[in-house]
């Protein structure tokens, strides 16, 4: 008989059906025997009732174990307490595999245990809803790229150089040709796509040697950055808000169960599917003072600084035309005050902090060399960079997107290890 799955036994009432799948659940009550099954699809309750069965099918009901590994055969029956929902009566039990006592219990366990465990955790209710979260998320970024003439661009995970600085990079030697860098972002050679493809994103993981225990950090962590010709500061954020509002507009549409099993205010994501607000990073500097923060002209922003920002705007904020001193070379200065560039950040409400980095490049050959040798860069190693400049440079934007902080968001999880199948941290590594 074939494999129907959980998601699709609504297609077969009254109907004879195989589920394969593990056991999350069992108990016993005299001639019954409830069976929760879950197959990665969803979950659904398979009843055994002894009178309707042989000998050996109730038996081998009854010694199922958490997390067993079975096939089952049943009929397909609406659930006599819950409209639209289905439960199995049981007519054949194979067992695939007889779990061994399973390790996580119902009882509280601490972080470490269940990060020591994570191979057996991700099956949890709460981790389905969030892997199936994140899923949503990254294909709703790929889906509202690919609608707006965004192609797929891959960058190189090793790189003979760095984007944004060296102190936080892992290297390694690559044989004779001294060292090597795990990628930080792919944004530099994003835009020698830009001038093939016109716009152009790459979607990987990415690596930070940050010494750094937030929980908003990870070592190895996924990132989107997109880069479009053409483009220019305020349309490139307009574009970052549509694409946060198909992602929000998709995670409710497509999660309403996994958003349940999370106890996640679905309230507070639709509030947030509005236009965004947008602040100067000087109004932000002097709004935070005004509320009480210590913060000074031409600091960045903190966390605390982050969620102040955001906590009375149910919408996410840009912070834009930010000074010169505190972000990359590479961006362009505004030109009504040269002293600022036309960068911004995207703060999610609710104390998520910042979604997005990203900002107009400069496109003149002359002045990003400039700023290269004021800033001591190996001018050599960013021949090919500098290049782009010489060729039919054009003004262009890009930004990045941390996948793990946007699902954190979506999932009102406050600790971003949560949000990734094996979270890399400083202080672990394993499994």
């Amino acid at each position: 008989m074939k494999q129907v799955f959980i998601k699709d036994i609504h297609k077969h009432p009254d109907t004879e059906v195989c589920l394969k799948g593990w056991v999350r659940n069992i108990r016993q009550s005299g001639k019954l025997v409830f069976i929760i099954l879950r197959d990665g699809t969803g979950e659904i309750q398979a009843i055994a009732f002894k009178p309707d069965l042989s000998e050996e099918v109730f038996e081998k009901a009854k010694r199922l174990t958490l997390e067993s590994s079975v096939i089952i055969t049943g009929t397909a029956k609406p659930h006599p307490k819950h409209e639209g929902q289905f439960e199995l009566a049981i007519s054949g039990v194979e067992v695939f595999q007889l779990a061994e006592e399973y390790p996580i219990g119902k009882k509280e366990h601490g972080p470490d245990f269940l990060l020591t465990n994570r191979h057996l955790w991700i099956r949890s209710s709460k981790q389905w809803a969030i892997l199936r979260i994140r899923h949503t998320v990254y294909y709703a970024i790929c889906e509202y790229l690919n609608n707006n003439s965004f192609y797929r661009f891959d960058s190189p995970i090793l790189t003979p150089n760095a984007c944004e600085g060296t102190t936080t990079l892992f290297d390694l030697d690559y044989f004779d040709e001294g060292k090597a860098y795990l990628s930080q972002s792919g944004q530099l050679y994003l835009e020698t796509g830009i001038m093939s493809l016109g716009r152009v994103y790459d979607f990987g993981p990415v690596f930070r040697a940050e010494r750094s225990k937030t929980r908003k950090h990870l070592t190895e962590f996924w990132m989107m950055d997109a880069e479009a010709a053409w483009v220019e500061h305020d349309e490139n954020m307009q574009i970052q808000e549509d694409l946060i509002r198909f992602v929000i507009r998709a995670v409710l549409d497509k999660c309403d169960k996994e958003l349940e099993i999370l106890e996640r205010d679905k309230e507070a994501l639709k509030a947030a599917d509005a236009p965004f607000k947008r602040m100067t990073h000087y109004d932000t500097i002097e709004y935070l003072r005004s509320k009480g923060s210590e913060i000074s002209h031409g600091s960045d922003l903190g966390a605390q600084d982050e969620a102040m920002l955001t906590e009375d705007s149910p919408v996410p904020v840009f912070i834009e035309r930010w000074p010169k001193e505190i972000k990359a070379f590479y961006m362009k200065r505004d030109p009504l005050n040269p002293n600022l560039v036309l960068g911004n950040d995207l703060i999610a409400p609710e104390g998520f902090g910042e979604i997005i980095g990203g900002s107009q490049r400069e496109d003149d050959h002359d002045l990003l060399l400039s700023r290269m040798q004021a800033e001591n860069m190996p001018i050599e190693d960013y021949q090919w960079f500098l290049d782009l400049r010489k060729y039919g440079s054009v003004p262009h934007s890009g930004f990045g997107i941390g996948l793990e902080r946007l699902v954190t968001w979506m999932s009102g999880i406050h600790h971003i290890r949560e949000t990734i199948p094996f979270p890399r941290m400083i202080y672990r590594i394993y499994p």
